[in-house]
């Protein structure tokens, strides 16, 4: 899966000149505080807006700036599940979480401090699988948690189950970041279609999800964002090659897999 693009915006990427390598989309802020786009694949193609309010436990992480480079899920008060592409590497202080905040561009919600980072120790890179990570929170949010797919879930996981993705980003190709939370649909799709766009695919560490025909798709500054089936956390927003691609569907990390070593960090 060398082709593959991880869905995420690099730090550095915010912080210095942006720059394109090896498919990886970064930004770069602007003289007002903003950020701006330099390649051509927006986050969530064929989403719509939707409320926090209704999804309450998805949160975005950004730089010290502000500027949102992924998401993540409250999995426990003072605990996000995102993806380990996003922060591996990453001091505690160079992240925060942004909970509660439907908009950007607004003030609503809390900004919470990163106080430690747990990276799965099977992560060498979102092709590889295990791309999974935990952040410890400085406070308890009062966002309610959303609930983790175990390895009992497996119907959770059938193909052509309808799936929600969400994210803050562009709704249209070359489109600039959407100020606002988006909001996918999307069927999973079987191990075996996966394999035949993804040969080194590994069912046992993730699912896939998207249309035949594309069109509708998690991407680039989508990364660490919840894949939601039932009201349960059943994927992580990972890779896949390019957006919204016809017989490309959008790569998760698989939640269940890893449910018991995640677990584990939110009890600690």
């Amino acid at each position: 899966m060398a082709d593959t693009k991880r869905r995420t915006w690099s730090i550095a990427g915010l912080l210095a000149a942006a720059t394109l390598s090896s498919g990886l989309l970064t930004t770069t802020a602007n003289a007002a505080g903003g950020e701006t786009s330099e390649a051509k694949a927006p986050p969530i193609v064929g989403g719509q807006p939707v409320k926090i309010a209704e999804h309450p436990w998805v949160v975005y992480l950004t730089d010290p700036q502000g500027n949102q480079f992924c998401g993540g899920t409250v999995a426990k008060a003072n605990k996000i599940v995102t993806a380990a592409h996003c922060v591996s590497g990453e001091k505690p202080e160079s992240v925060q979480v942004v909970a509660g905040r439907e908009d950007k561009k607004t003030t609503e919600g809390t900004v919470a401090k990163v106080t430690g980072i747990w990276v799965h120790p099977g992560f060498q890179n979102a092709n590889s699988g295990a791309d999974v990570a935990v952040l410890t929170l400085d406070q308890a949010l009062p966002q309610q948690p959303l609930a983790l797919a175990g390895k009992e879930d497996g119907s959770l996981y059938e193909a052509g189950k309808m799936s929600s993705v969400l994210g803050w980003g562009a709704t249209a190709e070359g489109g600039q970041a959407s100020q606002t939370l988006q909001k996918a649909e999307v069927p999973l799709v079987s191990d075996q279609e996966c394999l035949k766009a993804y040969p080194q695919y590994k069912s046992d560490a993730m699912i896939c999800a998207g249309f035949p025909q594309g069109g509708v798709d998690s991407c680039q500054g989508d990364s660490g964002g919840p894949l939601v089936v039932d009201n349960k956390l059943v994927g992580i927003v990972s890779t896949g090659n390019g957006c919204a691609r016809p017989n490309a569907p959008g790569i998760y990390t698989r939640v269940s897999a890893y449910h018991d070593d995640v677990q584990a960090q939110l009890g600690s």
